[in-house]
């Protein structure tokens, strides 16, 4: 006897039920279609001012991925702005708050594009009339300064979670969500690879504030005493995590060093000069070194196991561009 619940149709074979899954899952195409009517307000030129080293987006990516994405925050933008006023109403004299920045948070391994992604986020959402203010800030300020990483014996896992200094990183983002007038953060250089002495960066109440690093998914961890502290993550209002194959992110990591080595490892104040002094082959090696030891097995053990925290993840294919997307169901 077939039960109700398990229709058979009339070929005979059960009628298999669509998977569960917390995400809407679209193709390229589905998802550009979702810009409507939003202009584009970039250049080619601006374009190539955001993207990184090895980067390949251009227009068209900007075009299909990135619009769409700038005017599903710019609803998300509004639709809690229209609930903190409800709330407002509900609380009456009691707790009634002003408006607090919209956090963003920006998660993906070494080279995978995070950095593109960010600076065009907020190139593209300051666009906007409703929120013209969008800060940008990365978590590499809250990196230990070198001396500290080599004091603590980290120096082999910089960019692993615990060569951050956490606390002050939820801290600043907590502070800007509080609605301070004014946050500083640690400012960290590419060249010198470490903290920059006596520099911080000032954040004055942004509209948006977006996020960018490694591990800004991560789930908070207990404390000495056993009890759980509140994650960077629990201050963000939405997230994108920039996803491909591990062996993609590689390839795009041994890229952009090629290119580095040729640019901004010239100069002669770059911590990474001395690679500059061997052959191509020597340099390469260190290169695949690095990632073997370091970026993949953070990729592996840290950052990739947060993706299933994002609200939206996209899924780069071997040309560096968005194949597919998965936008988390409300």
């Amino acid at each position: 006897m077939i039960s109700p619940a398990s229709p058979m149709p009339s070929g005979g074979a059960p009628r298999s039920r669509p998977e569960a899954t917390p995400y809407v899952d679209l193709t390229r195409q589905e998802w550009s279609a979702l810009r409507d009517k939003t202009p584009l307000p970039l250049t080619a030129e601006e374009v190539e001012r955001l993207r990184g080293l090895g980067d390949v987006i251009d227009l068209d990516e900007v075009r299909d991925i990135y619009l769409p994405l700038s005017r599903l925050l710019n609803l998300y933008v509004r639709s809690t702005d229209n609930l903190r006023s409800s709330l407002n109403t509900f609380l009456g004299e009691k707790g009634s708050q002003s408006g607090t920045p919209f956090v963003i948070g920006v998660a993906g391994s070494v080279a995978v594009g995070k950095s593109t992604v960010s600076r065009l986020l907020q190139a593209l959402l300051s666009r906007w009339p409703e929120h013209p203010r969008v800060e940008l800030v990365t978590t590499d300020g809250f990196l230990l300064p070198t001396r500290e990483l080599q004091a603590r014996g980290l120096m082999e896992r910089k960019g692993f979670p615990e060569s951050y200094d956490r606390r002050a990183l939820t801290r600043f983002v907590a502070d800007i969500k509080a609605g301070k007038d004014e946050v500083t953060a640690p400012v960290y250089s590419h060249l010198i690879y470490d903290i920059v002495p006596g520099e911080r960066l000032t954040v004055r109440r942004p509209d948006i504030l977006i996020v960018e690093g490694l591990n800004v998914l991560q789930p908070a961890l207990p404390g000495k005493d056993g009890r759980t502290r509140v994650a960077l993550a629990d201050y963000f209002d939405f997230s994108v995590y920039v996803d491909a194959k591990a062996e993609d992110v590689e390839k795009w990591y041994l890229h952009r060093f090629r290119r580095l080595r040729d640019t901004a490892f010239q100069n002669p104040e770059s911590y990474f000069r001395r690679w500059t002094q061997v052959s191509e082959e020597e340099a390469l090696e260190y290169a695949r070194r690095t990632w073997r030891t370091i970026n993949g097995p953070n990729l592996v053990e840290n950052v990739a196991p947060t993706r299933g925290r994002a609200t939206l993840v996209l899924r780069k294919g071997p040309d560096h561009k968005v194949q597919r997307l998965r936008l988390r169901k409300l």
